[in-house]
């Protein structure tokens, strides 16, 4: 394989929506991976405004409720979890081989870029990796199914 061939290969995968790579050929091994970039962000309580004077709406209470609906929308998060999503189009393999032992079940504790599965695409196998701590809530789909693009496949809380 050529330098420009190496090239092309490279520019194919940042295009692509493949997270990862593996290629053998004319003994040369090359593995291309792409890491997500994972953006989380934090609401901030709205500043209450009193307009009706007239009413003598406290300040404070409205403070008090403003605060108990973050807690409420805490508490949801909390229990939803994190969904991880299927980066690409593929079938899913919920262990390394047939006869082997699953990556992860239904409550197994996971660490940050622990495998928690496989998706095959045009004969490449893809590992997926949780990108958080947590405990497997929910397995979304089903070993061998084929999955989208975006389709949830698990729920770590």
């Amino acid at each position: 394989m050529d330098y420009k061939a190496i090239q092309e290969l490279i520019k194919t995968v940042s295009d692509s929506q493949l997270t990862l790579v593996e290629l053998e050929t004319e003994g040369m091994k090359i593995k291309l991976e792409k890491k997500q970039e994972v953006v989380s962000f934090e609401r901030i309580p709205e500043v209450v405004k009193t307009v009706a004077v007239e009413q003598q709406i406290p300040v404070i209470s409205e403070l008090v409720r403003s605060e108990e609906n973050e807690q409420v929308r805490a508490q949801q998060v909390k229990q939803e979890g994190t969904i991880v999503t299927s980066p690409i189009v593929g079938t899913f393999y919920a262990s390394p081989g047939p006869n082997a032992e699953v990556f992860v079940s239904l409550g197994s504790k996971v660490k940050k870029g622990q495998v928690l599965c496989i998706i095959e695409a045009m004969k490449l196998m893809n590992e997926i990796e949780s990108e958080i701590d947590g405990e497997v809530a929910e397995i979304l789909v089903e070993n061998e199914q084929m999955v989208e693009f975006g389709q949830p496949l698990f729920r770590i809380v």
